[in-house]
C-alpha cells in the first residue's frame, strides 16, 4: 500500500502535540505500508522518520485549495492527514482526515503561532459547526484520538463519514520506581484560560512543602497574571519551556503530574506521566476518565482543597506505590504500534468507502 502522510504540520525546533502525533504515526505505520511524507520545508526533516518525502507548499498557503493536483500525481492508495484542513478539491484518492477535539468551539482563542489572517479565519471557522461539517464530509474516513471526541462528533453530527479512533501514545517505554520521590509537582501544557492553571496555583498555598514546576513556554503578560495569584507560601517555578530530556528528568523525580484542565481532546501528559511511573492528579472530566481510567486521581477542578488533599494522599508511601503500579498498567495499553494498527484499519476503510463513491 502506498500511503501518503501529510507531515507539513511538523515543527522545526521541537514537536508540539500535532507534530509529534503525525511523526510518530508515520514511523510506526512505515512497518506496514510504503509511506511517503509531504513536507513544506526541509527544516522539518530532522523531526521526521527517515522516509521518502515530497516538498510542496505550506498547508497555510492559498495554494492548499488545489493541493490535490500535486498529490494526484503521486498516485497514492490512501492519503492520511493528522488535521482536518487539507485541501481535497479534485482528489482521485481515498482520504483520511483527523479531528482531534472540539475545544476551540468553547475556547475560540487561536494558537498564537498562526499568522494573523489565519488566526482571524480560525476564529470565524469556530463560530459555527457547518464549516467543520463541510471539511469532514469531503473525506472518506474521519479519524479522532479518543472515544470522548468521537462521541462529540456524533452528538454535533459533524460528519456522515465513518469515524475511526487512531489513538495517541507516549514516546518512551514504561519505567517503574520503588517509592516516593522529591516533593515536586509538574504541569505540562499551555496557559490558556481553559487549562485552569489558576486553581492549581491557588492549591499550592496549602502545600508549602511542595514545589510546582510549570514547564511550558509562557508569555511575559500571562506569567505576570499568574504570579499575581501566587499565595505567599507557594513555591512555583516557571521554566518557560523544557527540552524532552529535561521533561523526562522532571517526570522521573516528581511526586505527581497535575492537570486541572476543563477541556481536552486527549491529555497526552497523563499517559506520559503514568508510563514514567509518576502518579497523575487530574480533573474529573470525561476525557480524563477515559485516558486515565482508574489509575488517575480525579478531583473537582474548581476546588484547590480537593487538589491539595489528593497531593497529600501521596505522602503515604504504600498509596503512592499503588497509584504508580496502576498507572503503569494503564499506560501499557497505549503504544504507537497499536495506533499504527488502528490507522491501518482506518485507511483500509477509506479505500472501501472511496471505491463505492
Amino acid at each position: 500500500m502506498r500511503l501518503v502522510i501529510d507531515a507539513r504540520f511538523t515543527r522545526f525546533d521541537r514537536h508540539d502535540g500535532i507534530s509529534r502525533y503525525g511523526a510518530s504515526l508515520a514511523a510506526a505505520i512505515a512497518e506496514h505500508a510504503d509511506v511517503v511524507l509531504l513536507v513544506h520545508d526541509r527544516r522539518q526533516l530532522p523531526l521526521l522518520p527517515d522516509l521518502p518525502f515530497v516538498l510542496m507548499h505550506s498547508p497555510l498557503s492559498p495554494k492548499e485549495l488545489f493541493s490535490a493536483r500535486t498529490i494526484n500525481r503521486l498516485q497514492p492508495d490512501v492519503v492520511f492527514c493528522p488535521m482536518q484542513t487539507m485541501g481535497s478539491w479534485g482528489r482521485k484518492y481515498p482520504l483520511v482526515l483527523t479531528l482531534h477535539d472540539l475545544i476551540y468551539y468553547q475556547n475560540r482563542t487561536p494558537p498564537s503561532f498562526l499568522p494573523l489572517p489565519v488566526r482571524a479565519l480560525w476564529r470565524l471557522y469556530h463560530l459555527g459547526y457547518w464549516p467543520q461539517r463541510l471539511l469532514l464530509n469531503r473525506a472518506d474516513v474521519v479519524a479522532t484520538i479518543s472515544r470522548t471526541t468521537a462521541g462529540l462528533i456524533a452528538q454535533h453530527r459533524l460528519t456522515r463519514r465513518p469515524v475511526r479512533i487512531v489513538g495517541n501514545a507516549p514516546q518512551h517505554a514504561p519505567a517503574s520506581s520503588a517509592g516516593p520521590r522529591q516533593k515536586t509537582l509538574i504541569y505540562m501544557g499551555s496557559f490558556m484560560p481553559y487549562k485552569n492553571v489558576e486553581t492549581l496555583i491557588t492549591a499550592m498555598g496549602a502545600l508549602p512543602d511542595y514545589t510546582l514546576h510549570l514547564l511550558s513556554r509562557i508569555t511575559p503578560q500571562r506569567r505576570r497574571e499568574l504570579e499575581a495569584r501566587l499565595p505567599p507560601e507557594a513555591q512555583v517555578v516557571f521554566h518557560n519551556g523544557v527540552s524532552d530530556s529535561q521533561y523526562e528528568s522532571l517526570l522521573g523525580t516528581a511526586t505527581a503530574l497535575v492537570s486541572l484542565s476543563l477541556a481536552e481532546g486527549y491529555g497526552l501528559p497523563l499517559i506520559e506521566a503514568m508510563a514514567a511511573g509518576t502518579p497523575v492528579i487530574a480533573s474529573d472530566t470525561p476525557i480524563f476518565r477515559e485516558v486515565g481510567g482508574d489509575a488517575a486521581i480525579l478531583v473537582d477542578p474548581h476546588s484547590p482543597d480537593a487538589v491539595a488533599r489528593a497531593v497529600r494522599s501521596l505522602d503515604d508511601p504504600q498509596h503512592w506505590r499503588e497509584v504508580v503500579a496502576s498507572g503503569l498498567s494503564q499506560a501499557s495499553g497505549y503504544s504507537w504500534s497499536a495506533s499504527a494498527a488502528e490507522l491501518l484499519s482506518a485507511v483500509e476503510t477509506a479505500q472501501r468507502v472511496h471505491s463505492l463513491r
